[in-house]
């Protein structure tokens, strides 16, 4: 498993009439947990869009539990719990300290520009399959 952990702090423009975050802005949330977990572990988007890649959302879901308000600062949570093949799925809690608001999950495919599903690159692969190797997954054919 490989995990990153990034604080947003809740804008004004992010709630609703209710004062609390609008549902749908959780899934901006879960872009930058997404898109930081890739940068920390080697694949800044920005460049797996340059050689050509493209990681659109094919099934997404999300569960909520409390809601956030204005000024808090929350900890988007991103997991990436199994090895990635050709798809990519990716689990995110929202957290406020100790209290659980939101969960989701996200999955994404790998097309090229032309919107043709492709496998992943192959530096993508190998980091990825060292990274759930140094996790105790064995080595490819035992």
């Amino acid at each position: 498993m490989i995990e990153s952990r990034i604080q947003i702090t809740v804008r004004y423009a992010e709630t609703d009439m209710m004062g609390i975050v609008y549902h749908g802005n959780y899934l901006p949330w879960f872009e930058v947990g997404r898109t930081t977990l890739l940068r920390e572990n080697g694949f800044p988007y920005r460049e797996l869009e340059a050689q050509g890649y493209l990681l659109p959302v094919v099934e997404l879901g999300s569960k909520f539990f409390k809601p956030a308000v204005y000024d808090d600062t929350v900890t988007v949570i991103t997991r990436v719990k199994e090895r990635p093949l050709l798809r990519i799925r990716l689990d995110y809690e929202v957290r406020r300290g100790d209290d659980l608001l939101v969960t989701g999950f996200t999955v994404h495919g790998f097309i090229n520009k032309a919107g043709e599903p492709v496998r992943p690159p192959v530096a993508f692969t190998e980091k990825m399959r060292e990274l759930f190797r140094s996790e105790g997954e064995p080595a490819a054919g035992k």
